[in-house]
């Protein structure tokens, strides 16, 4: 055996072991680095993050605060349901998706499994309602209206029903306090969404996945108040679960309560005589069609004049805001939202938009005055007045002689108005405007608060239109195309209007200036406005922003934060004016187109004072609108597809100031009837454990008549009345 010499050995032997030595050195330095990274210089960091993965929250969430009445009525509260409720992230985990557990417990509370399932699916682009558009990971409600059968059946038999709970839960609940309504003013709750929470998430009122969210009226204004604060409480535990004790706990705080101006009396006077109106309108003959009055919508405001405050607001068609507690079903959605249900969900007081007829024309009254027309001068009103060619008539081609401003008021005399803003748009230019053109009758609009909101506080105001030199410029940019393509020179009528607002749709003719004299044409108004309008005369001039919120309460009663009346400015004319349209408007109600109405009126204890209206609609029937005040209130009414201004609103009208001022047919005061005889100043009591002593209130149900029924249809109006 050869044997191999030692020193050849020993260099390779040395070198493999300091590497070997070098490999060790250098992994214990990386290793002893780490440690100093995670022990020394983000020690504290990680020390932290460790803490909080031993602590547990639980998230107790806050009760929604009420709406309230001025008198503490609550309209919208809270009640203790059975809630059965589905967890979607469980049911994904089953190989069906849980289908068959969906259709047992369809099977449980008696209603289709495609309902069920409806409600637990997500909300996309492509999903039609219902379809949950909440959190997918909170427990979607299938129903609130449990019986105790059905929610022990589901808990006693849970392995049947995996991912499904039955509990007690608090839920919204609209109260209708004698049968007063108030839908499209609280508005409705639903599911908070993904989008918001994340949105809401560095904000003072963070969401929770469980959070319900106003979504319209009242819910939605004041919806942060109302909601309050979620309790969160955090437990220390260790890794196996195990409490080890409380780390920190935020109390719960639950909403505040919203006191509004509306009185549940008044509101459930307002709703049944506006009904009624609509009901009697539909059984009455349009003799320009022959055919019945649709009467298919409409509205009534009653305001306070000193403080713009809402007394009651009143949108038909309704609907049950209950219809949307616990989820809707889709029964109740197409009912609210099809083709067919003329939108309910529409609050018509301040999205309703329409041609004001007549009760318009206290502003073309007041631009007279401004632009240097004396109010008691002599104006001619002929049956018709002609312009180019064209014939504009009087309501019913009547004529009344030389007559004051205040008189074209009280008989409501198209013409005098006509040739007023004709004057007018020959001063400006006509056709082809002066540089400094007045204009009048358009500027006295934009100055009474119309083309732009009221400032209400309810979400979704519409600001309807004044057909200005403007507007006329932007409508012709958005049309030209769609005009100058149907429109021909020598085609039927709809054609050869086209062709004119091709080549001349920008400018304002002098048939649009005539026609916006009297509140027709282009001209849109929503009722609030008018009542904003009619309640500043009333009150000396001020126009105030509507209000619905009178005060927030805490739960305890503790904190008080009133919401002070604000005003958005003046009428656009002097003492003397507004005084002059005022006794006109008073004539309107004694002697003028509204006086049929006001027979047996106490006007010498409680002053009335009114304008009708009959706006003409092109492709529908007639507007009705009547716009009254007395001293301490101001009410509007409209009637889409109604008629006449008397003839539909007024008998409504007149019976919701019989109810609030307690008189009778024949004018007579009885204060113990009268339900508001002067505004409510006072705020409800509300006591530290959350009660409220409200007082309680009976359905509305109105008097008899004196009179037989048919001596009153035989009674009709005087033989001088004009139909307005």
């Amino acid at each position: 055996m050869t044997n191999i010499p030692e020193t050849g050995r020993t260099p390779r032997v040395q070198i493999r072991l300091v590497v070997i030595q070098i490999l060790v050195l250098s992994l214990l330095l990386t290793l002893g680095g780490r440690l100093w990274y995670l022990q020394v210089r983000n020690g504290e960091e990680y020390a932290k993050e460790a803490s909080g993965n031993h602590v547990q929250q639980v998230v107790q969430p806050a009760v929604r605060g009420s709406i309230l009445d001025a008198r503490g009525v609550p309209i919208a509260d809270n009640e203790t349901r059975l809630v059965v409720s589905a967890s979607r992230t469980d049911l994904m985990k089953m190989k069906d998706d849980g289908k068959a557990v969906l259709a047992k417990l369809a099977d449980v509370l008696g209603v289709s499994a495609k309902d069920v399932g409806e409600k637990v699916r997500l909300c996309d682009s492509e999903t039609p309602q219902p379809c949950w558009n909440g959190s997918p990971y909170q427990p979607i409600p299938i129903t609130d209206e449990a019986t105790p059968k059905q929610a022990l059946q589901i808990r006693e038999r849970s392995e049947d029903f995996p991912g499904i709970t039955a509990e007690p839960t608090a839920v919204r609940r609209y109260a209708a306090p004698g049968k007063s309504n108030t839908a499209q003013v609280l508005g409705y709750l639903s599911p908070v969404t993904d989008g918001e929470i994340k949105k809401a998430e560095n904000t003072d009122s963070p969401f929770l996945r469980s959070d319900q969210v106003g979504r319209s009226g009242l819910e939605r204004t004041y919806d942060a108040q109302l909601r309050g604060k979620a309790g969160v409480t955090r437990y220390e535990v260790d890794k196996l679960g195990r409490v080890l004790g409380k780390a920190k706990d935020d109390p719960t705080e639950p909403g505040a309560n919203v006191v509004t101006s509306i009185d549940a009396r008044v509101q459930a006077l307002s709703e049944y005589w506006l009904n009624d109106a609509m009901k009697k309108a539909r059984k009455e003959l349009d003799r320009n069609t022959n055919e019945n009055y649709k009467a298919d919508a409409g509205a009534v405001v009653v305001m306070e004049n000193k403080t713009g405050r809402i007394v009651s607001m009143a949108s038909n068609p309704d609907y049950d805001p209950n219809a949307w507690v616990g989820g809707i079903s889709g029964k109740d959605y197409t009912r609210l939202t099809g083709k067919k249900s003329n939108y309910p969900l529409l609050n018509r007081a301040i999205q309703g938009q329409a041609a004001p007829g007549s009760i318009f024309k206290v502003i073309p009254t007041t631009a007279a005055v401004n632009a240097g027309y004396d109010f008691n001068g002599s104006y001619p009103c002929p049956s018709s007045y002609s312009v180019g060619g064209q014939v504009f008539k009087n309501f019913e081609s009547k004529g009344h002689g030389s007559i004051t401003l205040g008189q074209a008021l009280e008989v409501s005399c198209d013409t005098v108005f006509y040739k007023l803003s004709h004057d007018q748009w020959i001063k400006d230019g006509g056709i082809k405007p002066k540089k400094d053109a007045k204009d009048w009758f358009y500027k006295t609009a934009h100055q009474f608060g119309l083309g732009k909101e009221t400032g209400i506080d309810l979400p979704n105001e519409v600001t309807g239109r004044v057909p200005d030199r403007q507007w006329k410029k932007d409508y012709w940019k958005d049309n030209k195309d769609g005009w100058c393509k149907q429109g021909k020179k020598d085609g039927d009528y709809v054609q050869k209007i086209a062709y004119e607002n091709c080549l001349e749709g920008m400018k304002m003719r002098a048939g649009d200036s005539v026609n916006y004299a009297i509140g027709q044409g282009d001209t849109l108004v929503t009722p609030i406005q008018m009542a904003t309008i009619y309640s500043a005369i009333a009150n000396g001039g001020t126009l105030y922003d509507p209000t619905v919120g009178k005060a927030i309460i805490s739960a305890d009663g503790k904190r008080v934060e009133e919401i002070a009346p604000k005003s958005h400015g003046k009428l656009p004319m002097d003492e003397k004016t507004r005084v002059d349209i005022d006794g006109a408007l008073a004539d309107v109600a004694t002697k003028g187109t509204a006086a049929w109405r006001f027979g047996g009126w106490p006007q010498d204890k409680i002053p009335m004072h009114a304008k009708t209206g009959t706006a003409e609609v092109y492709g529908k029937q007639t507007t009705s609108w009547f716009a009254t005040y007395t001293k301490d209130y101001t009410i509007v009414m409209t009637i889409s597809q109604g008629g006449t201004g008397s003839g539909a609103s007024g008998p409504a009208v007149r019976k919701i100031y019989d109810g609030i001022y307690g008189l009778d047919e024949d004018g007579k005061q009885d204060l113990k009837k009268a339900l508001l005889p002067q505004p409510q100043k006072s705020l409800p009591k509300i006591e530290k454990d959350g009660s409220i002593d409200s007082p309680k209130i009976k359905p509305y149900k109105p008097e008899a008549p004196k009179q037989p029924k048919e001596q009153q249809e035989l009674a009709g109006p005087p033989a001088n009345w004009r139909r307005d």
